[in-house]
């Protein structure tokens, strides 16, 4: 079966975070294939690529002195964000508060954590903060702000969640995986040289245009990670703070050398490009009568139909839905123009 089998190609995928590697990338993570960052003890080389990813993702996030580890994902980020919260609080039962339209991934979060989940409506699909306000007591371990929601491309106000977190003496934790490659280009607060972030969750192998697994887990200080580290007797470094133990380099080392590739000049360039294919997209949907979210960043949102959509798969296209059921299109950096001329071209013959 696998000599027959083919990995999905990306000329009609329009629904995915995920994108084409780099070429750098793409070698960097063959090389580094076997090595396994979770014994840097042992593996000492890749441990050092991973400081260096982390001073990367420190770069675009405003922090000059960060603390982290490239994770497998947004997932493990998002778990290990509000594990620090958990653990760092004296409360036999915490809460966290995050926006409707934060990740599915704090679902688990919570069950994983036993964790009350709190979610604040939305207000022009983004949080309201006086609803977040309402939801926060004295148990509340930690707020949660969106800076790139997955459905919609919105980005929280920040700023304003941080204070509420840091008045309530919780922990303030961005989501910025999707976003936070195309934020630095933008005049939005976001970071943590904006408001008093304390942890993030970023991660190169979506915009970043690395190798799959490689998200970022960002703490404003080292301290954070503290609440994360365990004992590890039998290898050669004494502790590890990451949720996985063993972990590929290929990750990490892709994560390098993408950042090392691509910023700023390069990224620059592809949030223009993304920018200005997903405003033609709304555009060309909007000429045709659809009611269109966005974008805000490089994702668009419309009103189709379930049976236009359904036609669309069947003709090859990969999109996906909204909860609230809008065909929704993000313009990844494998997205081209031509692509969504030939997208559009069979949403007319539909």
């Amino acid at each position: 079966m696998l000599q027959r089998a083919e990995p999905q190609d990306f000329e009609r995928v329009l629904s995915s975070m995920c994108t084409v590697p780099h070429p750098v990338a793409r070698q960097a993570a063959e090389r580094f294939l076997a090595t396994n960052p979770g014994d840097p003890g042992t593996y000492e080389t890749v441990a050092d690529l991973e400081d260096a990813a982390v001073d990367a993702l420190g770069e675009l996030t405003g922090l000059a002195d960060p603390a982290g580890y490239v994770a497998s994902g947004g997932t493990e980020a998002n778990i290990q964000a509000l594990r620090i919260a958990r653990n760092r609080a004296d409360t036999d039962d915490p809460n966290v508060v995050a926006p409707v339209h934060a990740h599915f991934s704090f679902t688990k979060a919570a069950d994983v954590l036993d964790l009350e989940l709190r979610t604040a409506p939305a207000t022009d699909y983004r949080a309201n903060t006086d609803a977040v306000a309402e939801l926060i007591d004295e148990d509340t371990v930690c707020v949660v702000g969106v800076a790139g929601s997955t459905e919609y491309g919105f980005v929280d106000p920040i700023p304003a969640i941080a204070d509420l977190a840091h008045d309530a003496d919780a922990l303030c934790h961005v989501d910025a995986a999707w976003g936070g490659f195309y934020l630095p280009f933008t005049d939005h607060d976001w970071h943590f040289g904006h408001a008093a972030v304390d942890t993030m969750t970023i991660d190169p192998h979506k915009v970043g245009q690395a190798a799959v697994p490689a998200g970022g887990l960002l703490a404003r200080d080292e301290s954070l990670l503290d609440e994360l580290a365990v004992e590890t007797p039998y290898l050669e470094s004494t502790s590890q703070l990451t949720l996985t133990g063993t972990r590929s380099g290929a990750g990490v080392a892709s994560a390098v050398a993408a950042m090392d590739e691509l910023w700023p000049a390069g990224y620059r360039e592809q949030y223009d490009r993304s920018m200005a294919n997903a405003e033609w997209l709304a555009d060309q949907l909007r000429a045709r009568g659809h009611d269109v979210v966005g974008p805000e960043l490089p994702l668009v949102a419309a009103d189709l139909s379930v049976p236009m959509t359904d036609e669309l798969r069947e003709r090859g296209w990969r999109v996906s839905k909204t909860g609230a059921g809008e065909m929704r299109v993000v313009c990844m950096p494998h997205v081209t123009r031509s692509m969504l001329r030939s997208f559009v071209a069979d949403l007319d013959w539909y």
